[in-house]
């Protein structure tokens, strides 16, 4: 497995794709944050709050990381390779797990350089320092495990084609249902009685409360829990094309 994982590391970051995916996500959080005016422009807001990254992010991630892992298993489809890997002495579940961690590590690559920012943010606090430190590490706490999920869906996706552009296309519906389909739904009258369950099962309801900086259990169990589901989808779509 650990060969694999670094086949597949070395093979996001010898082409353009890991180099893609970060400069993209830091051009266009940086953009919305520091350049463009409006509500999300930290320097025309009263307060020294990271808010505005943690808002932007998911979104970004919506399609960037879809863009990141659509090649993962449907690349080796089209090109015959993932029969070959299928042969070796490796279990389904540890190919999965081992493109599921590459494909991860590029999306925690890309969040690691917006550590400036808060940096950034603590410095221009008044007086320096007065900024919400608990909800700044709940919400990175929360952006990883949502980078998870996404990357998670965008493998299952990944195996289920051997066209990259569909593969891309299930993941960010997917990843939008999770998301924010859930609360969509939620809000509709006739299910008022059951609409904080229905609420529950997306990812946002879970993300917004690690972002007020408490780390409840059960919104880490729930994001584990997604991420096994995808991951165990996954290995059987591979476990029925082995057999």
């Amino acid at each position: 497995m650990i060969a694999l994982l670094k086949r597949e590391i070395s093979s996001f970051f010898s082409s353009i794709t890991g180099a893609l995916v970060v400069s993209v996500f830091l051009l266009i959080t940086g953009l919305f944050i520091w350049v463009i005016p409006g509500d999300l422009n930290l320097i025309f807001g009263e307060y020294a709050t990271l808010d505005s990254l943690f808002y932007i992010a998911p979104w970004v991630y919506l399609f960037l990381v879809p863009a990141v892992t659509m090649r993962l298993f449907a690349d080796e489809k089209k090109s015959g390779t993932l029969d070959l890997l299928l042969t070796r002495p490796i279990s389904s579940f540890e190919i999965v797990w081992a493109k599921f961690l590459a494909g991860l590590l590029v999306v925690i690559i890309s969040l690691l350089p917006t550590f400036i920012y808060m940096f950034s943010v603590y410095q221009l606090g008044n007086p320096v320092g007065n900024m919400d430190m608990g909800g700044t590490w709940g919400s990175y706490i929360g952006l990883f495990f949502l980078a998870t999920i996404y990357v998670a869906i965008g493998t299952f996706s990944s195996a289920l084609s051997d066209n990259q552009i569909v593969a891309f296309v299930i993941a960010v519906v997917l990843s939008f249902v999770f998301y924010t389909g859930f609360d969509s739904v939620s809000g509709i009258q006739s299910l008022k009685g059951i609409a904080e369950a229905i609420r529950q099962l997306g990812i946002d309801a879970h993300y917004s409360s690690l972002s007020r900086g408490v780390v409840d259990s059960r919104d880490v169990i729930y994001f584990f829990s997604v991420v096994f589901a995808f991951l165990y989808f996954t290995k059987m779509v591979l476990s029925t094309k082995k057999n």
